[in-house]
């Protein structure tokens, strides 16, 4: 049986997914709509994709402006520290994030709704993680906030690494207060 956890930041979730395990190995069920549904997930995939990353690389902190993308990540080699920060205008918890460890061992995944900032950090050599997307890659409107944000201050577990590798545009994107002032701009042209 799938379990479902809600955390303080409300439309994130931490699900638990339906697994059977014998001495044949392991059926790990990850998706079902209905189900999904029925717990508050209300959630159509619309592209998948694969990611592999050595220890230390730090992937975010990632949204589209338009078209915002809702995730369902689950990691199955390795381990990540999983981040999504609260974007959505009039939220009680705008600008507050989350971080949960996911990683093969504790098979937990994470629903990310659209409206968030979404990070990882690789904890492990080789890891490997999936997420489903509700909607696709638009390269016009992708943006972000950098890793290392002074006001949202979030707290990566950077001693379990030996140094942080970014890519060079995550190293660019600017900061929490400057994409805040862009998305106010944004609604007052809507």
């Amino acid at each position: 049986m799938f379990t479902f956890e809600k955390t303080e930041i409300e439309g994130v979730i931490v699900v638990t997914p339906h697994m059977f395990g014998d001495e044949r190995g392991l059926l790990k069920k990850t998706y079902e709509k209905t189900i999904f549904a029925k717990n508050g997930i209300v959630f159509t995939a619309i592209e998948e994709l694969e990611t592999t990353s050595k220890k230390g690389v730090l992937r975010g902190i990632h949204m589209q402006t338009k078209h915002s993308q809702g995730k369902l990540m689950r990691v199955v080699r390795g381990a990540i520290y999983d981040v999504a920060v609260d974007l959505r205008p009039g939220s009680a918890t705008f600008g507050s994030w989350f971080g949960i460890t996911l990683s093969e061992e504790n098979k937990k995944m994470v629903y990310i709704p659209e409206g968030f900032a979404h990070g990882c950090l690789a904890l492990e050599e080789n890891t490997t993680f999936y997420y489903l997307c509700s909607q696709d890659y638009q390269p016009g409107y992708d943006t972000g906030i950098r890793w290392d944000d002074e006001t949202l201050q979030i707290s990566w577990p950077l001693d379990k690494i030996e140094r942080v590798i970014v890519s060079e545009k995550d190293a660019n994107l600017g900061s929490f207060l400057e994409l805040r002032e862009k998305l106010e701009g944004m609604e007052k042209n809507v």
